[in-house]
């Protein structure tokens, strides 16, 4: 069944790979029951994902499936051993999924909408671009054009990259990993920008940075906020932070930080966020755009949900009219 189903599926999007010029996608995430497995095709390579099974009890049996995974794989999509790069995907708090799982340095660079980006896909859990916000980051460029960019929670920084591509006067990164902005500071340098005054970066806490409030009147009229969905860190200004229940004072902290004609651009991976109207802060607006950023390979899930929030008086700035990835 795994043969088959990766089969067809790599059919039909290598097709609309080639017409879209995406060569880096999701081709499969536990679509059979059997094979609870997430995989990524990065332009010849492939990365998969291995989620725990409740009938894999003792190591011998989790070995043995694990080997057929693979073997399957390795045979439907006709790649060879060194091409394959796989993980485990354990329930993750907050900041954990960033942590370094080895130093072997298997970075390379792939392209997303003619711009270039350095993955790695053994030494983190996650890759360093995430493929679902694909569709979320050409809107955003689409937009950029003379704006002040502010990227919250920035990871590596692929929002500011499409930020400054886009045309914007100004990009300011935040995220508390150096690693991260590091990676941020080379994606950017992948593009030919130049890290000068234009574009900054720095290491902080978002959330106390937000707290703490624009100084001078300092404004930005497109804030990317990603968030993690939970975390303990230690490293962070609160006890803990969760979406669900934070995300009121979340936008309340950001609102300061935007422009009277900005837009705030909210998204978080909760499976099970539903954020109650009644609970928007005052002097604000939002919109569920989650249909719009959802692109070809991510269209039978809900890999995130988005959100454009604004100033009340500035509903303009939350009416999208752009068509789906095609």
């Amino acid at each position: 069944m795994l043969d088959n189903r990766l089969e067809r599926k790599m059919k039909h999007l290598r097709k609309w790979s080639r017409r879209t010029n995406t060569p880096c996608f999701r081709l499969y995430e536990r679509d059979i029951p059997e094979f609870p497995l997430v995989i990524d095709w990065y332009d010849g390579d492939v990365v998969v994902w291995f989620h725990p099974r409740t009938r894999d009890d003792t190591p011998e049996a989790e070995a043995a499936f694990r080997q057929l995974s693979l073997d399957h794989i390795t045979r439907a999509l006709k790649v060879e051993p060194e091409h394959l790069f796989e993980k485990r995907r354990q329930r993750q708090r907050g900041l954990d999924q960033y942590e370094r799982l080895d130093h072997s340095r298997s970075a390379r660079t792939v392209t997303e909408h003619g711009l270039l980006f350095e993955v790695n896909l053994r030494d983190y859990l996650d890759t360093g671009l995430f493929l679902d916000h694909r569709t979320t980051r050409a809107m955003v460029r689409e937009r950029s054009k003379g704006k002040r960019v502010l990227n919250l929670f920035a990871y590596t920084g692929a929002f500011t990259v499409n930020a400054a591509a886009g045309g914007a006067t100004a990009t300011r990164t935040v995220d508390m990993s150096n690693t991260y902005q590091e990676w941020s500071r080379r994606n950017m340098q992948l593009n030919g920008f130049e890290l000068d005054g234009a574009h900054t970066f720095e290491q902080a806490d978002c959330l106390q940075m937000l707290e703490a409030g624009p100084r001078g009147g300092e404004s930005y009229d497109i804030i990317v906020l990603d968030p993690p969905t939970f975390s303990n860190s230690k490293r962070m200004a609160v006890n803990s932070f969760s979406i669900e229940r934070d995300w009121p004072r979340l936008l309340e902290m950001t609102l300061p930080w935007l422009s009277a004609r900005g837009q705030i651009w909210f998204s978080t991976n909760s499976r099970g966020f539903s954020p109650d109207s009644a609970l928007v802060p005052a002097g604000a607006v939002m919109r569920d755009i989650s249909k719009y950023t959802l692109p070809e390979d991510f269209a039978d899930r809900t890999p995130h949900v988005c959100f454009l929030v604004a100033r009340a008086g500035s509903e303009h700035a939350v009416d999208l009219r752009i068509a789906r990835e095609s």
